[in-house]
């Protein structure tokens, strides 16, 4: 794809209640469509509130197959539209088997395909190790109606692995669906700090691989004052040399919907020709999990 396209990324806060929260980001799909997005992506799991802050197995109630209820609904939508969704959901795959799942829904509203999360974190409040079996499908990209683009989630955003396999695979641009936040007690102290470490790193993609980035994360507190989530937004989009062209407010609901033009990507590269200098033949320690000295 040579032709500019207009992605459109969706920051909203999430109630308890699925049904609401499905209903509100079609809502907020319909506005980015009318505004001129042609690939629509919602934040991580945006179906709940961020149910990973404590360990309780009914919270497996939950998921949904795919395809399924959300997909269903969301590729009528993309039909009517004739708009590509990005879904972050979370899956059923089986019995006793779920994963953290992107569904990419074409404007015909098909599934054109499934990313699982790769990279399972298991932190304070972010206890995703409990329900979710990493990713089997590896590091892919999609072939949609507006043109290859490629889908990562969340903590996958910290691995410069997924973002150069994705670029290397011809991706236009790379998703990143999003639930990231302060714990209270850590705001005032290291907030700044961590808020600028993760649009950092996501900036570094952009820049190392010469594609554009869109991270896509909610807004809102979520949780008991003292053991909740303050999620801190600031969804954004970079471009090929890593600059911010478009980025949401910490705190409020808003749909971004920015213009994105391959031949950006084609001017950095020939300019700032990382993938040529690419040492490929000597690599092969990255593959072990450490170096012994």
């Amino acid at each position: 794809m040579t032709e500019p396209f207009r992605v459109g990324l969706v920051q909203m806060r999430c109630s308890p209640d699925p049904s609401e929260n499905l209903a509100k980001a079609e809502l907020k799909i319909r506005e980015a469509a009318s505004r001129g997005a042609q690939i629509v992506c919602l934040q991580e799991l945006f179906r709940s509130q961020y149910f990973c802050r404590e360990e309780d197995a009914r919270l497996f109630d939950l998921a949904e197959e795919i395809p399924g209820p959300s997909t269903q609904a969301l590729g009528s939508l993309a039909r009517e539209l004739k708009v590509v969704v990005v879904a972050s959901l979370f899956e059923r795959r089986g019995a006793g088997l779920y994963h953290n799942t992107a569904a990419i829904l074409n404007n015909d509203g098909e599934i054109a395909g499934l990313y699982r999360k790769m990279h399972i974190p298991d932190d304070p409040l972010y206890f995703e190790k409990f329900y979710f079996t990493p990713g089997d499908l590896g590091f892919r990209n999609f072939e949609t109606g507006v043109g290859r683009i490629g889908v990562l989630v969340c903590w996958d955003q910290w691995y410069p692995e997924g973002a150069r396999i994705s670029a290397l695979g011809g991706a236009n641009i790379l998703f990143y669906p999003t639930a990231i936040g302060w714990h209270p007690s850590e705001k005032a102290q290291y907030g700044a700090a961590q808020l600028d470490a993760w649009r950092t790193i996501q900036r570094a993609h952009a820049i190392a691989n010469g594609i554009y980035i869109a991270a896509v994360n909610r807004v809102g507190f979520e949780g008991p004052p003292d053991r909740g989530l303050e999620f801190w937004g600031s969804s954004f989009v970079a471009d090929p040399f890593g600059q911010v062209i478009a980025e949401a407010s910490t705190d409020a609901e808003e749909v971004l919907v920015v213009e994105c033009d391959p031949r950006r990507a084609e001017e950095v590269r020939r300019n700032w020709p990382f993938l040529r200098d690419r040492r490929i033949d000597a690599y092969q320690p990255i593959l072990s999990r450490w170096l012994d000295r």
